[in-house]
């Protein structure tokens, strides 16, 4: 990876490119607890997913939204879900497979073959800055791949067990965030190129970075966080209520 990407987007420059969008939506999301899965728990009278899509909502040159969930959720999401997400835009609504990078691999599958580029995003993170959603499409256009994330900004400790095995030098160290954006052609590479060598990668940017390949880094920020336990659920609402008033 490099320094951050600093373009300013315009709406000229943003149109130039076709683009998808893929939602992974099938997680088991263990750590949250209870009976429903993370994208599907409400915020404000909406699910988390809705929220999230709204982000992206208008966005120019955005011509495929593929929301990939659960297969044991596809009645449910059709039946309950389905004609919101439809309102803000999506248009395929596919199961996904054991692991997420199985689930990102559905998705591609079925990307218009004229597609520019695509967007990867983790449906539970709803407070994406439109401002990194576009920078991050103009780096991948330009650079091949990029990955919202940000500066490591506590020291970071190396644990052997119980214990402190040694301080980590955060110079250099990065948060990754989504949305992680590519040019479709590379993006399908890597993952051949993954299914292949049987490696599961922790993100969709380290399946690039194994071709050799450079991802530039957009900056993101520190409210584009993942819900993952209801203590981040409570603050995603206080926040987006805030940006409703």
């Amino acid at each position: 990876m490099t320094e951050a990407y600093n373009a300013q987007p315009t709406a000229y420059s943003l149109q130039a490119h076709r683009l998808a969008l893929v939602l992974p939506a099938a997680g088991l999301g263990s750590r949250m607890g209870g009976p429903v899965r993370k994208p599907f728990l409400e915020i404000l009278g909406q699910p988390v997913l809705c929220h999230t899509l709204r982000r992206f909502q208008g966005l120019p040159g955005l011509r495929q939204v593929v929301v990939v969930v659960h297969p044991e959720d596809l009645a449910y999401v059709r039946s309950s879900i389905w004609p919101r997400l439809r309102q803000l835009g999506a248009t395929h609504l596919i199961p996904g497979g054991e692991r997420r990078q199985d689930s990102v691999a559905c998705a591609l599958d079925v990307l218009r073959a004229d597609t520019d580029i695509v967007l990867i995003h983790d449906a539970v993170r709803p407070l994406v800055p439109r401002r990194a959603i576009e920078e991050s499409i103009l780096a991948a256009a330009e650079h091949g791949a990029a990955v919202v994330a940000m500066p490591v900004a506590d020291t970071i400790k190396r644990a052997d067990g119980d214990s402190v095995a040694e301080t980590v030098p955060r110079d250099g160290l990065w948060l990754a965030q989504t949305p992680q954006t590519f040019r479709l052609g590379l993006i399908r590479q890597a993952f051949r190129a993954a299914a292949e060598q049987h490696f599961e990668a922790t993100d969709d940017a380290q399946l690039v970075e194994r071709l050799g390949l450079p991802v530039r880094l957009v900056r993101g920020s520190h409210e584009n966080f993942k819900i993952t336990t209801p203590e981040h659920l409570h603050i995603a609402e206080a926040l987006l209520a805030r940006s409703h008033q």
